[in-house]
């Protein structure tokens, strides 16, 4: 439970999570770019402040999608001429296509910025991001739906405790071709209390 006087909904140790904001814009479509080489093949986030408007929108207004931005906290001691960066978007993880009564369930999305990859701020973030999700949300069942090839983000959910439940072929439209998918899934039972 985030400290009442917390800009986050959640934090752990190194990152916060918290909603996409349109004032995000310059800063997210800044780090788009700079990650462009990171996230080809796989996706794809607003790299303009126009799409960024559009993609923001849906996160705060859908009620079937949730948008949560993964922020650096500062590091213990460090201040903003050592090296602190409070509040720096390390990457963002998104719960699609949310569905309520016997289903209880969403779809995650994910990405980490260039500048944040391989750091271990993205499961920090997914493990508050799961706690949320199963606690506030009220979810029962979170779905990954990963590339085959995409090793950073099957090595990301296994590493969450997320299991592979399937191989769908075809199953999305990326980068100009159907892709075939593994599916991964977490329920609240299998995460146990935390």
């Amino acid at each position: 439970m985030p400290h009442p006087a917390s800009r986050y909904l959640a934090e752990g140790p190194r990152v916060g999570v918290r909603h996409f904001t349109h004032a995000d814009s310059a800063e997210f479509t800044a780090r788009a770019r700079e990650s462009k080489d990171l996230h080809h093949p796989w996706l794809f986030p607003p790299d303009s402040a126009a799409a960024y408007s559009a993609y923001a929108q849906r996160l705060i207004e859908d009620p079937t999608r949730a948008g949560f931005l993964v922020c650096e906290k500062a590091d213990a001691g460090a201040g903003p001429d050592d090296g602190g960066r409070d509040g720096s978007i390390a990457g963002f993880i998104n719960i699609n296509n949310i569905v309520h009564g016997a289903f209880q369930c969403g779809v995650l999305g994910y990405g980490a910025f260039a500048h944040a990859a391989g750091r271990g701020l993205m499961s920090e973030g997914l493990d508050l991001v799961v706690r949320h999700a199963f606690g506030p949300m009220r979810l029962h069942r979170l779905e990954i739906n990963v590339q085959p090839a995409n090793a950073a983000s099957i090595a990301l959910a296994r590493g969450r405790g997320f299991r592979l439940e399937g191989f769908s072929p075809d199953m999305l439209f990326i980068d100009g071709a159907w892709r075939d998918h593994e599916r991964w899934a977490l329920t609240r039972e299998m995460r146990g209390p935390r």
